[in-house]
């Protein structure tokens, strides 16, 4: 099971913006160039998390992206279900798509539930301020 790259991306991108902003608004070409993201993928990544409100955008001369919260209260969890499509272990547990008929009689269902649920659990117990302090201890974004 793999995550996207519009998870990895996502969460390096705010790992960088919350490293580099102190405050002011950071620009998605400086984090493109940063991280090495396509600059259209950052663009379309950065509405998504706007749209989720993790992050606040600002207009004109030395605008940017500021996050809309304290680093401490965006859990990796929020950012990854904001671009990502429903995190669900197997694709019978996919809303909306065919759901699966056979819940009731499937032995493996609780399985496949519960992997979900951990993988959501372990993914919101870290924080934006978590990675952030990780990379500035590696001498990362200073």
């Amino acid at each position: 099971m793999r995550l996207s790259t519009r998870a990895q991306y996502a969460v390096r991108a705010m790992v960088d913006l919350s490293l580099h902003s102190e405050g002011r608004p950071v620009s998605l070409k400086d984090i493109a160039l940063r991280e090495d993201i396509p600059l259209s993928y950052l663009e379309q990544l950065f509405n998504r998390l706007r749209r989720g409100s993790i992050v606040e955008s600002v207009r004109g001369p030395g605008g940017g992206y500021l996050l809309s919260r304290e680093s401490s209260a965006i859990r990796v969890g929020e950012i990854v279900a904001t671009v990502e499509e429903p995190l669900t272990p197997v694709s019978c547990m996919d809303k909306g798509k065919g759901r699966c008929t056979r819940t009731a009689a499937c032995t493996t269902h609780n399985v496949w539930e519960m992997l979900g649920e951990r993988i959501r659990t372990f993914l919101d117990s870290i924080t934006l301020a978590d990675l952030v302090n990780e990379a500035r201890g590696r001498g990362n974004g200073e």
